[in-house]
């Protein structure tokens, strides 16, 4: 049987801010491949570069050196990039970078409507989708006034609503609730998508996730199973 598509494959990668050469990139040399269908857990401590290594990812920063290749097509320039944002839906790790609209329901139908959608195509996923979240009594809500947990579960309603062949989550569990966290299991697991998922939640990674990796020193090595991940802040 043939090996899976290669989503992601990211070569001899790095990255340093500010161009300072006099310190170490924050990524060195990494390579990291992701194939369809897989379910990958990142692990690193704070620092480590997992935020740095999404953000090159969607072209969002560009490396200093190394190759980006995404499905199958090499992304250099910010045009290369405009089909990964539309085929991968990046949940950042701070929800007030992810939610900009008055409220709940324009923010989940932004993005189908920048996808060529109509106003009540827009309409009729937004709805569908916050009710398959158990969110349908938010849709209405001012988003500025969200608690936290709840900003987190709009944003990654905003990312599924793009309809993404893959998704990369940046510490989802972040400000949840356990029965929140529960839910977002089930719905993770409930899905066929690809995902990479950065977390220090390492309960939440073992249930959602069975490829693992650590990021440190600059560069990420896959690991057994996450108990070979030594524990880190």
């Amino acid at each position: 049987m043939d090996n899976p598509e290669v989503i992601i494959d990211l070569k001899s990668v790095s990255f340093g801010y500010d161009g300072n050469q006099s310190q170490r990139p924050v990524l060195h040399a990494l390579n990291f491949r992701v194939r369809r269908g897989d379910r990958v857990g990142l692990i690193g401590p704070n620092g480590s570069g997992k935020t740095t290594l999404f953000h090159l990812l969607m072209g969002l920063l560009q490396p200093t050196q190394g190759e980006i290749v995404v499905f199958g097509k090499k992304r250099q320039h910010e045009k290369d990039f405009r089909e990964v944002r539309e085929k991968i839906g990046l949940l950042f790790q701070d929800s007030d970078d992810q939610l900009f609209c008055p409220t709940v329901a324009e923010d989940v139908a932004f993005g189908p409507l920048n996808l060529g959608k109509s106003q009540e195509e827009a309409l009729e996923i937004t709805r569908q989708l916050l009710r398959s979240l158990a969110l349908e009594e938010f849709e209405n809500r001012l988003t500025y006034k969200l608690s936290g947990g709840e900003k987190r579960l709009i944003s990654l309603a905003t990312v599924l609503a793009m309809k993404p062949e893959v998704l990369v989550l940046d510490e989802p569990t972040t400000g949840l609730d356990e029965d929140t966290v529960e839910r977002l299991i089930q719905i993770l697991t409930s899905s066929n998508l690809t995902y990479v998922i950065a977390s220090h939640n390492r309960d939440f990674l073992s249930k959602t996730t069975d490829i693992f990796y650590h990021l440190g020193g600059g560069k990420v090595e896959r690991r057994p199973n996450i108990s070979a991940i030594r524990q880190v802040c």
